[in-house]
């Protein structure tokens, strides 16, 4: 494997440790406020208002430190990752009728696009357009 793979793939593996972090969190405030009553798509919203800065600072620093990233560029992301989700969410529920096990099984997909997107788009390294 050549080294910007390898750098690549280490990268990858970083987000995933702190996507676990990042997403023990919102899974839990998601499944709190589902299991209030609150509709899976304003707890959607809920969660990722909730847990946008703490993931900016996590993801940002632990991930892809060494790189510009912009708040806002990571807010926009996060509101395509939530339409990106909430589609993915309203599909599978058409198999899967549990709003906490349909969001489990998304969560994997959701990890793959975010990761893109915030390397592509958000914490692009110095110097990319």
């Amino acid at each position: 494997m050549d080294p910007a793979h390898a750098a690549s793939l280490r990268q990858f593996v970083r987000f995933l440790f702190v996507g676990l972090l990042n997403t023990a969190f919102g899974y839990a405030a998601f499944a709190a406020l589902v299991l209030a009553g609150v509709p899976p798509g304003p707890a959607l919203i809920g969660t990722y208002f909730v847990g946008v800065t703490f993931n900016y600072f996590t993801t940002g620093r632990l991930v892809f430190s060494g790189h510009d990233g912009t708040l806002a560029r990571f807010i926009l992301a996060y509101v395509v990752i939530y339409f990106f989700n909430f589609g993915l969410f309203t599909v599978v529920s058409w198999v899967v009728p549990s709003a906490l096990v349909n969001q489990a099984l998304c969560i994997p997909v959701v990890a793959v696009f975010s990761f893109l997107l915030f390397k592509r788009f958000v914490f692009r390294d110095r110097g990319q357009p």
